[in-house]
């Protein structure tokens, strides 16, 4: 028997959860249909909205700042760009994901909501920004 707290409303529900086999599983101590369904998905398919940053691509023509060079201009160029799964992503993938985006270079710019990886690795969820930059 395994136990859980329900985290989809207010409520709180302590959740009794039976493994009847590996596919199935009886839930008892919830108060409406959420704490079923979450339970659920938690258990069977658990997902996860996933947030990182990605490296912000520099222009050949201005590479970057040379070496003594600190002028207010490179001092204060955002490095990176927060980015997020449009929804939430299989869990069990998370870290194959994270692998694709830590080697992602945006070009600026770029806007809010933007989607930067259509369908991430087949999955069906877009990775998209976070931030007007």
């Amino acid at each position: 028997m395994e136990e859980m707290i329900c985290i989809t409303c207010p409520m709180g529900c302590h959740l009794s959860i039976q493994r009847l086999s590996a596919s199935e599983i009886a839930i008892t101590g919830n108060r409406c249909a959420q704490g079923e369904a979450y339970a659920r998905e938690e258990l069977l398919s658990p997902k996860r909205v996933v947030t990182t940053t990605c490296s912000i691509a520099v222009p050949k023509a201005n590479a970057g700042p040379k070496a003594g060079d600190r002028n207010q201009a490179s001092l204060y160029r955002p490095r990176r760009v927060p980015v997020r799964t449009k929804t939430a992503f299989p869990k069990e993938r998370v870290p194959e994901l994270l692998s694709i985006l830590a080697g992602i270079e945006v070009a600026l710019p770029v806007r809010r909501g933007q989607i930067l990886v259509a369908d991430a690795l087949g999955s069906g969820v877009d990775v998209i920004a976070t931030r007007t930059m």
